[in-house]
């Protein structure tokens, strides 16, 4: 059944960000979070949950191939690859387009918000949860990267702002977890928010993890749609200091996985790790 309504509202303190919308398709309450789905005028179908945008048919790939390609290219040889959150699909979507992958484990608490995505937004998965080499495992992020046995070569954090269920992926003890299982040349990556909304997030995040990994670096880029316009992410390794790939060896690189993207490029890529000088400054 759906419900007509004018506009939906994202809040952020001082700050609204309005969008027109035909309707909302589809909402419920999970035992995590409200999701609700609109069908908007400017951006397609648009996920909230909690009244916080997530993602849009219009441009969720600026955000999933930044978030996957980075680490991707970084690593020499990527087979084993875990996704905490990510329950759209959309960073699993473009993980799987690597032919030497062998698994990809998706760890998202919220099953709901998986159901919801194959149903309402199948375009941005785009078949991925089905991939014989995808795993998906409903949990806790921060329990399962405890307990688990198994050793990756690349961990995306693909979870939402640090509160609510999501607020344990941004504390010492999941980063330290998350470092011990970590193959050789690991990378970890996760989201860090909006630098012009968020920046006590890119610090906080900073200072947890500078005892912890010999390399750490932010990249920014932009997403139309999460606020503030400009998005950061963090790069952590103790082998690999993203800022020393060449722009050739990622040319190369992009070209023999037959990579085809809309949003991510080499050149996008070296340029996101320079950082704006005021983040600079906020993180020293």
């Amino acid at each position: 059944m759906t419900k007509q309504i004018k506009w939906v509202v994202e809040k952020w303190g001082n700050v609204e960000t309005r969008y027109r919308v035909k309707n909302v398709l589809h909402e419920e309450k999970t035992r995590f979070q409200h999701m609700r789905l609109i069908d908007t005028y400017e951006f397609g179908k648009m996920l909230l949950l909690d009244d916080v945008v997530q993602t849009t048919e219009k441009d969720e790939f600026f955000y999933h191939e930044m978030m996957a390609h980075v680490p991707m290219l970084s690593h020499p040889d990527p087979k084993q690859v875990l996704i905490i959150g990510g329950g759209d699909g959309g960073v699993l979507r473009e993980v799987l387009l690597y032919p030497g992958i062998i698994k990809v484990t998706l760890v998202e608490i919220d099953e709901k918000v998986v159901d919801f995505s194959r149903k309402h937004l199948p375009g941005i998965s785009n078949g991925a949860f089905d991939n014989k080499k995808a795993r998906l495992v409903f949990d806790d992020g921060a329990r399962f990267i405890e307990k688990t046995k198994d050793k990756y070569d690349v961990v995306i954090v693909d979870s939402s702002d640090p509160v609510g269920p999501a607020q344990i992926l941004f504390m010492e003890n999941f980063y330290i977890n998350v470092k011990k299982k970590l193959n050789k040349n690991g990378i970890m990556i996760r989201q860090t928010g909006s630098l012009q909304m968020q920046p006590d997030e890119q610090k906080d995040t900073y200072n947890e993890l500078k005892n912890i990994f010999t390399h750490i670096a932010f990249y920014v880029f932009c997403v139309p749609t999460y606020i503030g316009g400009l998005f950061s992410s963090v790069f952590c390794s103790q082998s690999i200091d993203p800022k020393k790939i060449k722009f050739e060896e990622l040319e190369a690189k992009t070209a023999a996985v037959g990579l085809k993207t809309r949003y991510y490029n080499p050149g996008i890529h070296i340029g996101a790790f320079h950082i704006p000088e005021y983040l600079k400054v906020l993180l020293k």
